[in-house]
């Protein structure tokens, strides 16, 4: 079992910055890929980008490469994401999930499906207002 919890989110203006944090609890953080999906009202969850289990291979979708980053530390078992040059079409619940990834594809394989993750988040609230 992985519980993972949410952090960071808030009201912010167009062009500005949100760094938003997943902590995760049990002692098998590296063997899971780790991946930030948003929701917006009346939207289907999408898939923004995630971050492989061990090594640093990471994948955004298009709209938010350049300007979103996503980390990961094993030892403390959370995962980031920095979002910059925040847009209004930005704003949704952002939730991170956890993809058990064994052998070697833990070291690059991260899956854009959500059906593929384990475990979520609880999610938090990212505004952007224009």
């Amino acid at each position: 079992q992985v519980q993972l919890v949410e952090s960071g989110g808030g009201l912010v203006q167009a062009g500005g910055s949100l760094r938003l944090s997943c902590a995760a609890s049990g002692r098998t953080f590296s063997l899971y890929a780790m991946g930030w999906f948003r929701q917006a009202p009346g939207r289907e969850r999408e898939f923004v980008g995630g971050i492989a289990g061990r090594g640093t291979n990471t994948f955004y979708t298009d709209s938010v490469k350049g300007r979103f980053t996503i980390s990961r530390d094993n030892a403390k078992s959370t995962v980031d994401l920095q979002m910059n040059s925040l847009e209004p079409e930005d704003t949704a619940v952002y939730y991170c999930a956890a993809d058990l990834v064994s052998g070697a594809l833990s070291s690059w394989y991260v899956s854009t499906d959500h059906r593929q993750y384990d475990y979520w988040g609880q999610g938090t609230q990212v505004t952007v207002s224009s």
